[in-house]
């Protein structure tokens, strides 16, 4: 398994870059696995603080959650006003409620332009970026989500 790549500047990133402790993760947003992830992933962030950075990158998988490239999308568009990890929150805190009806829901609660949101996803702006990190990750060896680097090593769950 390689490393994955370094944080970029168009990763999505919590944290300070001077953390003791990078943590990597490959996620889907109609993954249950992944929603049951990123609640572990609040009590680690909560717990270690200042000493942890999180960094998301998403990993649709559409062959096995029909609508995860859509909420990955809609996380992007909310990205491109400033609310990405408030509409990351809310697709998995919702369990991959993502059709078009709960994504301008969603939107619409994190007070989005939800004109200018609808006709992002209308006209997929963001899908190229997402399916580029896809095929980043692939190239990375990355299967599946959920995927977590731990300071660029691959952890392994028993």
């Amino acid at each position: 398994m390689k490393r994955p790549a370094g944080v970029s500047r168009t990763d999505h990133v919590r944290g300070s870059p001077l953390a003791a402790v990078t943590l990597i993760g490959y996620g889907d947003f109609g993954c249950p696995a992944c929603a049951d992830n990123y609640l572990a992933v609040k009590k680690i962030q909560k717990k270690m603080g200042a000493r942890i950075r999180y960094v998301f990158r998403s990993f649709p998988q559409p062959s096995e959650y029909e609508l995860s490239e859509d909420a990955a999308e809609a996380a992007e568009c909310a990205s491109s006003q400033g609310k990405f990890w408030e509409m990351h929150d809310r697709l998995f805190e919702n369990r991959g409620a993502s059709d078009e009806l709960h994504l301008s829901r969603y939107a619409t609660d994190l007070g989005l332009n939800l004109p200018r949101f609808r006709r992002e996803m209308r006209e997929h702006v963001h899908r190229k970026k997402i399916r580029a990190g896809r095929r980043a990750a692939v190239r990375r060896g990355i299967t599946s989500a959920p995927t977590f680097f731990i300071n660029a090593e691959r952890h392994r769950s028993s």
